[in-house]
This record gives C-alpha cells, sequence and structure tokens, in this order.
C-alpha cells in the first residue's frame, strides 16, 4: 500500500529546491561579480624589463617557424573574427566561421556580391589582428591588463556561437581555457605579464601573414586570397591592397609599442 506524501514533505521539497535554486543564483553572482571587478580594476604596469621580455617572447614565437605554425592558429581566429565583425557592422548575415587544421579559415557571409560592404568584409581580416592588438595595447595604456584578458574571453565566447566545425570549436575552447585559467587562478603579476605578451603577440603576428601572403602570390599561388577578391571587387591592383594591409598592421605594431613602451610619437 502506498501512503502519498504529506503536505509538511512536498512543501520542504519545494522549499530546500528554491533554496538552491536561489543559492545557484547567488553563486553565479558572486563569480560575475569578481570577474566584473577584477575587469574594471586598474593595475599597475610591471617593470619595463618585463614589457621587453614579453616583447621578445612574442618575437621569437612569430620568428620560429616550428612555433609559429601552431601559434599562427590565434592570428587566424582574429582574421576571422575580424572579417565576421566586418560582415556584422555592414549589414551583412554570418552565416557561420570554419578553422582549419592548416591555419586557414573562412567565414561565409550573405548579402549584396559587391559594394562596401562586401570590401570593408573582405578587407577587415588581414588588418584585424593589428587592429584588436592595437586595441589590447590602449586598455594597457590605461592599466587594464586584466580586464583586457576577460574581454578577450568574452569576445571568444561570442565568437564560439558562430563556429561550424570541430576543429574549430576545438582552436576556440582551448583559446578560451587558457585565458580563463589565467585570469581566475594565477596571480596578478603573472597575469598582466601574459596580458603584455598577447598583445605584443597580436602586433606582431599581425605582419608575417601579410608577407607571406605576397610571397604566395608572386608563386601564383593564393589566387583567391583576400586581396585578390578585393581586385575583382575594386579593380584596385591586388598588390596595392596587400600594401595597405601592410600599411594598417605596421602602423598598428608601431603605435601600439610605443603606447606598450611609453615612447612619445
Amino acid at each position: 500500500m502506498t501512503s502519498a506524501a504529506s503536505p509538511t514533505n512536498v512543501q520542504t521539497g519545494v522549499t530546500e529546491t528554491a533554496d538552491g535554486f536561489a543559492g545557484g543564483l547567488a553563486s553565479v553572482g558572486d563569480v560575475l561579480a569578481t570577474i566584473w571587478t577584477s575587469a574594471t580594476t586598474s593595475v599597475p604596469a610591471p617593470q619595463q624589463t618585463v614589457v621587453l621580455a614579453m616583447a621578445g617572447i612574442a618575437l621569437v614565437v612569430v620568428l620560429l617557424s616550428p612555433v609559429w605554425r601552431m601559434t599562427r592558429h590565434v592570428i587566424t581566429i582574429a582574421h576571422e573574427g575580424a572579417h565576421a565583425f566586418g560582415a556584422l557592422v555592414t549589414g551583412r548575415r554570418l552565416e557561420g566561421i570554419r578553422l582549419h587544421s592548416d591555419t586557414s579559415g573562412l567565414t561565409v557571409s550573405r548579402g549584396r556580391p559587391r559594394g562596401p560592404g562586401m570590401v570593408a568584409t573582405a578587407f577587415a581580416g588581414y588588418v584585424g589582428p593589428g587592429l584588436i592588438g592595437l586595441g589590447a595595447a590602449w586598455l594597457l595604456r590605461q592599466g587594464y591588463a586584466v580586464g583586457l584578458l576577460w574581454l578577450l574571453v568574452l569576445l571568444l565566447a561570442l565568437l564560439l556561437l558562430q563556429i561550424r566545425n570541430w576543429f574549430g570549436l576545438w582552436s576556440i575552447l582551448v583559446s578560451g581555457t587558457a585565458l580563463v585559467f589565467v585570469s581566475w587562478v594565477l596571480e596578478p603579476h603573472v597575469q598582466s605579464a601574459v596580458a603584455y605578451a598577447v598583445t605584443w603577440f597580436l602586433l606582431l603576428g599581425a605582419v608575417r601573414p601579410v608577407l607571406e601572403l605576397q610571397t604566395q602570390r608572386a608563386r601564383g599561388q593564393a589566387r583567391t586570397s583576400d586581396a585578390d577578391q578585393l581586385a575583382r571587387l575594386t579593380a584596385v591592383p591586388g598588390l596595392l591592397w596587400v600594401g595597405l594591409f601592410l600599411v594598417v598592421t605596421v602602423g598598428s605594431l608601431l603605435l601600439g609599442g610605443a603606447w606598450i613602451l611609453g615612447v612619445a610619437l
């Protein structure tokens, strides 16, 4: 014979469930409050020797080809993210992003096949990492090293919503997890050093793909590159677009580096 639960037991169960839910919300709120506080709190810049050491490490990573082949995925993420941003701000419909193991990527958007929106979307890719690095340098200049790391986590989370292949999903998750670990677990001085290293890498790493692009074009390869697509869209030679990519990326490196080092231009 089965007995019915008493009203007291039912009420107690409901109360415990409600208390557990409220406690969960409070815990999430505490975590978000902690993140917000750390992200919006200005921290002192590290010693100049640390800043220069991070620049040196980033330069070695960019110049050393075996290491570059692995770390270039970070630049590809920024490149495709910039394409996606260009598509969204010009009113195009973003269909998805794919990141491949050979460090290539593809961002698909719908809209007019020609016109300013398509030009801006195609142009954004190669200049994106440098401009992101420039924005990061500005945040470091204001003292928001930890805030920069959490902002990058947020951007990766938004980018994750548009990823359409497994390798892309893995790339974003690994990058985001690494940043969360640094931002949540490590000591503030280590967080600051990592923020400077990431910024230097974006600024320096933005230049090499442009040079590699022109090398491929000179060999008759990369006929579907962003520069060649822009040439077909605008009738401006692809070499001039490569030159413009180089001006923006090198300019971002010089300006961003000056901001980080406190050098007046």
